[in-house]
């Protein structure tokens, strides 16, 4: 039996097969997909404590706050958090307050 294969050239998707000009087809795994997807995280209450991961942004508390003042993120903080650490979010928004109060305070000296 005489059987040859062409193999794939390396310019073309190993999965759908089509060339680098065309879109790939639908259910590739090549294929660009714009849905939003849930990664699943461990709670690591050191390195990303959930309640600074689980807004619903994706984005965690300290991709922000990192880039203001001291005062400013700590309000910025408690305000992310408000109701997911503990059941009381007044607390955490009186605790943002403080920080607000006080850097309102630095800036009027």
């Amino acid at each position: 039996m005489n059987t040859t294969t062409k193999p794939i050239s390396p310019w073309f998707c190993p999965d759908c097969k089509t060339s680098p000009i065309e879109a790939h087809k639908p259910g590739c795994m090549f294929a660009p997909s714009f849905e939003k997807i849930e990664i699943p995280t461990l709670n690591d209450p050191v390195n990303h404590p959930s309640h600074y991961t689980e807004h619903p942004s994706g984005v965690e508390c300290i991709q922000i706050t990192e880039h203001m003042n001291f005062c400013l993120g700590n309000a910025v903080k408690y305000i992310w958090r408000a109701g997911l650490k503990n059941d009381n979010a007044i607390e955490d928004l009186k605790k943002a307050r403080w920080y607000v109060d006080r850097e309102l305070e630095r800036l009027s000296k």
